[in-house]
C-alpha cells in the first residue's frame, strides 16, 4: 500500500465534478483535484496532507445529510485557501486533475508523481487493453467505453444553499476518466454574485455508489447575462430521443437510502444491466450544456443527442461490464491510505 508523508475569491465558486466509469466488480476511485477542491489538504485542521484520498472514497446507501457535498467525512467544512479557485472560462476551456489521490497530480510533491494515467503510472499499451482495467481504477475495456464524466454550477455563495433544484450540469466530457488530465469546455455562464457561485461534484463507478465533492471556481472571460434555469432530473432514454429530459438537468443521483433522482431496472440495449451515466443513455450531450438558460444562449442550443455516441456495455468471459451494477457489491479500495 502506498503511504506517503502529510504535509474566497471574490467572483469564486464551488463546484462539483461527477463521474461514472464502467466494468466489474471492483471500485474505480477518481476524483477531480483543483487548487479550489474542498478538503484538499485532507481533513485534519493545520495539516496539509498531500497523501490525501477523502474526495475519493465512494458513497453509497447513505442518508442526504450525509452523501450531499461529502458531509460524511466533514469533506464540506474544509474549504480550500483563500485565494485557490478553479477557473470556469465562459466560452472556453479548464483541465483537471483525474487521480486516485492527490500524490498523483501536480498539487503534492511538486508533481514528482504524476503520470499519463490516474495512478501515478504510464501504463505502455493500455489504449490496446480488451479487459476491464483495475489498474488504474477507471473500470472500463478503453477509452471509447469510459462512460463520461460532468461538471455542475449553483449561483449562491453559500454551500447550505446548494440543494439538487439549483445545481445545473454545464459542462460533459464523454469518455473519461481515462488520462489523468481531462479538458472540459463551458457555456456562456454568467459571472456569479457577490461572494460567489456554489458548485458540486458527483461520480459513481462500476459499483451502486456514486461519489461527490465540492469545489471553489471562478467564471471568467466572456460572461453572459442569460440566468440558468431550473435543472430537471435525468432519466433513462436510451434510444429514444424524445424522452429525454430537455434543457437544464440535475446531476445524477442514486443507490443512497434518500435523495436518488434516477431509477433503472432491466437491461440496455446491449443486453447489460441498464447503468445512469454522463451520455447519451441519459440525454447528456457531450461539451457545453447551452440549453441550460432561461433563454437560449448565444452559443446556442446543445445539439441533439446522437445515439450513435453512446457508450457500449458488454459481457466478456461470462461477466457482465457495465457502468453501475443493479446488485450490491463489496466496496474495494486502491489501497492507498
Amino acid at each position: 500500500m502506498l503511504k506517503i508523508k502529510h504535509a474566497n475569491q471574490f467572483w469564486s465558486s464551488i463546484i462539483a465534478f461527477i463521474v461514472i466509469f464502467l466494468c466489474d466488480t471492483t471500485l474505480c476511485h477518481i476524483a477531480a483535484w483543483t487548487k479550489g477542491t474542498y478538503c484538499l489538504n485532507g481533513t485534519t485542521p493545520g495539516v496539509d496532507d498531500e497523501n490525501t484520498h477523502l474526495i475519493v472514497d465512494p458513497l453509497y446507501q447513505l442518508n442526504f445529510s450525509d452523501w450531499w457535498m461529502h458531509h460524511v467525512d466533514n469533506c464540506d467544512q474544509f474549504p480550500p485557501d483563500p485565494g485557490d479557485f478553479l477557473e470556469i472560462p465562459a466560452l472556453g476551456a479548464f483541465t483537471v486533475e483525474h487521480a486516485a489521490n492527490r500524490a498523483f497530480t501536480t498539487l503534492s510533491y511538486n508533481g514528482t508523481n504524476i503520470a499519463t494515467y490516474p495512478d501515478g503510472q504510464d501504463h505502455p499499451g493500455l489504449e490496446n487493453s480488451q479487459e476491464c482495467i483495475q489498474q488504474p481504477n477507471i473500470h472500463t475495456q478503453n477509452e471509447s467505453m469510459a462512460a463520461g464524466s460532468a461538471f455542475a454550477i449553483s449561483y449562491t455563495s453559500n454551500l447550505s444553499e446548494v440543494n439538487p433544484t439549483n445545481l445545473v450540469v454545464f459542462s460533459v466530457l464523454y469518455n473519461t476518466p481515462w488520462r489523468r488530465l481531462a479538458t472540459y469546455t463551458a457555456p456562456r455562464l454568467p459571472p456569479c454574485p457577490d461572494g460567489g457561485c456554489i458548485c458540486a461534484v458527483p461520480n459513481g463507478c462500476g459499483t451502486p455508489n456514486m461519489y461527490m465533492h465540492p469545489l471553489k471556481c471562478n467564471v471568467t472571460g466572456q460572461t453572459g447575462n442569460l440566468s440558468l434555469a431550473q435543472p430537471e432530473p435525468p432519466v433513462w432514454c436510451e434510444g429514444n430521443v424524445s424522452a429525454c429530459t430537455s434543457g437544464p438537468k440535475q446531476m445524477i443521483y442514486w443507490n443512497q437510502l434518500e435523495g436518488n433522482n434516477i431509477a433503472v431496472s432491466g437491461q440496455d440495449l446491449s443486453g447489460a444491466p441498464k447503468s445512469p451515466g454522463y451520455n447519451m443513455n441519459c440525454g447528456f450531450a457531450d461539451g457545453p450544456q447551452n440549453d441550460i438558460f432561461i433563454q437560449n444562449d448565444t452559443g446556442g442550443p446543445t445539439p441533439p443527442p446522437d445515439l450513435s455516441a453512446a457508450p457500449k456495455s458488454r459481457h466478456h468471459d461470462g461477466r457482465v461490464i457495465a457502468l453501475v451494477y443493479v446488485l450490491a457489491t463489496v466496496l474495494l479500495s486502491l489501497g492507498v491510505t
